[in-house]
């Protein structure tokens, strides 16, 4: 079972930004009764909640942001450490960030580098496959886990959509033109967007195939880094922060989607009208 945890970030020290709660509805079941009389539906053995696409409001989502943006007033001595271990890894990446735009543009003149194809839509497609593809799946099998770990995604995502203004690559040889105008760079928002989302596929679900979705989350954040960084579209350390933010946001999502799920009320279908249920795990 996922393990609560938080993880702050950069953007969090400029923009004072990080975690909070998704309220996710469950559904519950009712012991077998014979079939003269109307029954609830037999639990299964990963019986869970309903989608929280459809459990999630517009309000709902707007009170995460509020907790998002002041839990640094709720942190732990453990908090502060990941949001120093941020800082220094970012720190590092940025003294790099000079090297690593030569190892790309290494042999290409002035005119060449401002004519690099920065291929925005098409570092995107990755991402959007894992969301989308995962509510496809949800929905053709009827999961309702499946539809909550796609709004958790999406929330995910949607949380870290924050960026400072720096100038990039593609308009400056420069890694410290910060707050000009027309700059937009730091950090990645495909970095961001698909370690959020790559994020929530990894540390989402059972354990089984744990490792396999690890390495294709974290392998999505981590690829789409890198094409950023060869389409000359971002500095390193634009990179490294979008990953920071995004795994921030997307531990904050899981915490709260699945905090509420030892305990709660539920609305179940029957034949001929609904029942309240309630259901508590017991240790």
């Amino acid at each position: 079972m996922l393990q609560p945890r938080r993880i702050p970030t950069l953007v969090l020290a400029t923009l004072a930004l990080a975690a909070g709660d998704a309220a996710i509805a469950q559904s519950s079941a009712a012991p077998d009764t014979n079939t003269s009389i109307p029954t609830v539906p037999e639990p299964t053995a990963t019986a869970s909640a309903p989608s929280a696409a459809e459990s999630s409001t517009v309000a709902g989502l707007g009170h995460d942001f509020g907790l998002y943006f002041t839990s640094p007033l709720h942190w732990n001595g453990g908090d502060w450490a990941w949001f120093g271990g941020a800082l220094v890894a970012i720190g590092a990446s940025h003294h790099y960030d000079s090297q690593v735009y030569t190892h790309f543009t290494k042999g290409l003149t002035p005119a060449q580098i401002a004519n690099i194809n920065s291929n925005d839509l098409q570092d995107a497609i990755p991402a959007a496959i894992v969301f989308f593809g995962t509510w496809g799946y949800a929905a053709w099998v009827g999961d309702p886990t499946g539809h909550r770990e796609t709004w958790s995604m999406f929330e995910a995502a949607a949380l870290s959509s924050l960026t400072v203004r720096r100038e990039g690559p593609y308009q400056t040889s420069d890694p410290n033109e910060w707050f000009k105008s027309g700059g937009r760079s730091f950090p990645s928002e495909h970095a961001t967007a698909a370690f959020a989302i790559g994020g929530v596929l990894a540390e989402a679900g059972g354990d089984d195939y744990r490792w396999l979705r690890r390495l294709l989350g974290y392998g999505l954040g981590v690829g789409t880094s890198y094409l950023r960084l060869k389409h000359n579209a971002h500095w390193l350390s634009d990179t490294v922060a979008g990953a920071a933010l995004g795994i921030a946001s997307a531990q904050f999502t899981l915490n709260h989607a699945y905090r509420s799920q030892d305990s709660h009320f539920a609305l179940v279908p029957v034949q001929g009208g609904a029942m309240l249920t309630y259901r508590m795990e017991l240790p």
